[in-house]
């Protein structure tokens, strides 16, 4: 008579009872299942994904492109944005040009250092551009900046060029 595994141990003990049969003698399995783990952490990063860009800018425009490089600064600037059609609006709230200056001194109170970043589309027309920073500056405003998007036509200057020739700071008066 062959004997199994299970049968040479029991017998080998001196014990002349078999063991339980497989399934109650194995313990509760205490492994942690990640595919679900896996499915929901894909599903939010996916979630995050799409909705990020949709909280950055209020009003949508179409920023043209230049060579520069993105300002890291943490502060919370004013923004002034310029749209196609010669809007003109404060973070998201439209405003007349002739309310504009008065409503950032009211919005910056002292602090005329404050640094304000103009907006405009690619498409709006120079003379309006022109006139909302002429009308920041003459309101006491000294740090006025353009927005712009990174990767649009090179100026010619490669990158040797430009760390030995930085290039001048736009005069914005």
């Amino acid at each position: 008579m062959a004997l199994s595994s299970n049968d040479a141990f029991a017998a080998a003990s001196g014990g002349g009872r078999r063991r339980r049969r497989g399934r109650a003698r194995r313990g509760a399995l205490s492994e942690i299942n990640v595919t679900p783990l896996v499915d929901v952490m894909l599903v939010l990063l996916i979630v995050f994904m799409i909705s990020a860009p949709l909280l950055t800018a209020g009003v949508p425009v179409e920023l043209p492109k230049t060579e520069a490089g993105a300002l890291q600064d943490q502060s919370q600037p004013l923004t002034v944005t310029i749209r196609a059609d010669g809007q003109i609006f404060i973070k998201e709230d439209e405003v007349p040009f002739g309310s504009l200056a008065p409503r950032l001194r009211e919005m910056a109170g002292t602090n005329t250092t404050k640094p304000i970043y103009v907006r405009a589309d690619g498409k709006a027309a120079y003379a309006i551009v022109a006139q909302v920073m002429a009308s920041l500056s003459t309101s006491g405003f000294t740090s006025i900046n353009l927005i712009t998007d990174t990767g649009g036509p090179s100026s010619g200057a490669g990158p040797a060029d430009q760390a030995s020739n930085p290039p001048a700071e736009p005069d914005v008066q």
